[in-house]
């Protein structure tokens, strides 16, 4: 990615997590890079194709991260993931999916597949986590893991929300509580 296309993402996806995908334009993004709206249109014809760019970048990059996560014990790459939603609640950010959740039934039909893909890579992992987790006896839970996934990133969402009306505690209190019902 060039340079300038890869600043244009990287804030674009700041403004997604802050404000979400609605509520900024390509004026937001050419303002403070100091370049015309023109250059972000060069790059991202359509607001739909900087969504796009925006969810692949970060695909990659958890793609990257997951392999990297793989070789620590299944409690650890949990505490990974949980890391990374801290450094989003401490940062006052939502995650991108969380942020683009709200808005899908207005997203371009390409950013909705993205977006499902998006949410699919995420629990097909942590699905995968969760029952090797559990086979290697440092996760207990009952049901499916699948299901398991979903209470999890349900909750690591909406802890990031609450965050932002009472405080980062409550992210603190609901991550813990996650890892102590998943601990023998």
């Amino acid at each position: 990615m060039s340079e300038t296309k890869d600043k244009i993402v990287s804030l674009a996806d700041q403004l997604i997590r802050v404000r979400g995908f609605n509520a900024f334009s390509y004026k937001d993004i050419a303002e403070p890079l100091e370049m015309k709206n023109a250059a972000v249109h060069y790059h991202f014809p359509a607001k739909s194709d900087l969504g796009i760019g925006v969810i692949q970048h970060d695909r990659n990059r958890f793609a990257a991260t997951i392999a990297k996560w793989n070789k620590l014990p299944e409690q650890e790459q949990l505490q990974q993931l949980i890391n990374v939603f801290r450094k989003h609640c401490h940062a006052g950010n939502i995650c991108l999916m969380g942020s683009l959740s709200p808005d899908y039934n207005t997203l371009a039909p390409d950013m909705q597949q993205e977006v499902q893909q998006m949410a699919e890579d995420i629990l097909h992992w942590l699905s995968q986590t969760l029952e090797n987790g559990r086979k290697h006896k440092r996760f207990q839970f009952k049901g499916k893991a699948a299901d398991r996934a979903l209470l999890i990133m349900t909750n690591l969402q909406a802890s990031l929300l609450m965050s932002r009306v009472l405080g980062p505690e409550i992210f603190t209190r609901i991550s813990h509580q996650l890892m102590e019902d998943l601990i023998p």
